[in-house]
């Protein structure tokens, strides 16, 4: 297929898919002229992981590269195909903007040692962690410190469905790519959910008057 064909079948247009080939998310096509090249269904794919990664993982053109890299080298271990993307997906995050204090630094890690986790001291949830903590206690919210805990056993569950993925897939070069997509999209997929739940629940525990107006209480600047 041609340039325009590609751009049709993948939903991005051909500036789009020009500077992603510029920044070495996309390969370029098999030149049969001078001016024109011919793609293949594995350009489609591609363009499609790339689109998924930056625009519903919210990762930068640098971070996606490094992930595909990830996703390209087939030779790489998985656990660290898991590193790269859990550092890709984190670079976004406010939480990472400033080091976190060395008193919630420590909390975490007795957090993580209560529990018998292998967990380096590179990976990036620690400081994540560390700093929503401190934030916690910062603002007087200590009591919120209390879920923590029944935080990281939630966290432990969809690990460990995050793993049945991979290992359902059936080729390496399929199990990297689970390992990458799984990782920086499940954080989104999972905060979606989490507001699903919250909304289900709250109508249970705290339920509005019968007679009450959502509408009205809704700021649609939000």
């Amino acid at each position: 297929m041609r340039m325009s064909e590609l751009s049709e079948r993948s939903g991005l247009p051909v500036a789009s898919i020009k500077y992603y080939q510029r920044e070495g998310l996309v390969p370029f096509g098999e030149h049969t002229s001078a001016n024109q090249s011919q793609y293949g269904e594995a350009h489609v794919d591609r363009i499609r992981l790339v689109r998924a990664l930056i625009e519903v993982g919210g990762l930068s053109v640098s971070s996606a590269k490094a992930v595909l890299a990830a996703i390209d080298n087939t030779a790489m271990p998985l656990d660290w195909a898991f590193g790269i993307a859990q550092r890709a997906a984190s670079k976004a995050l406010p939480a990472l903007d400033a080091e976190p204090s060395a008193e919630a630094t420590q909390r975490v890690s007795q957090l993580i040692d209560d529990r018998g986790w292998q967990v380096t001291s590179i990976n990036p949830g620690r400081a994540i962690v560390a700093r929503v903590i401190e934030t916690y206690e910062q603002m007087g919210h200590s009591e919120l410190l209390a879920i923590v805990p029944a935080y990281a056993e939630a966290a432990l569950i969809v690990a460990e469905a995050d793993l049945a993925a991979v290992a359902a897939s059936a080729e390496r070069a399929a199990m990297t790519e689970t390992v990458v997509v799984g990782t920086v999209l499940g954080d989104t997929l999972f905060a979606g959910l989490r507001r699903i739940a919250q909304e289900h629940l709250s109508h249970t525990l705290f339920p509005a008057p019968a007679d009450a107006n959502p509408i009205d209480c809704e700021d649609e600047t939000l």
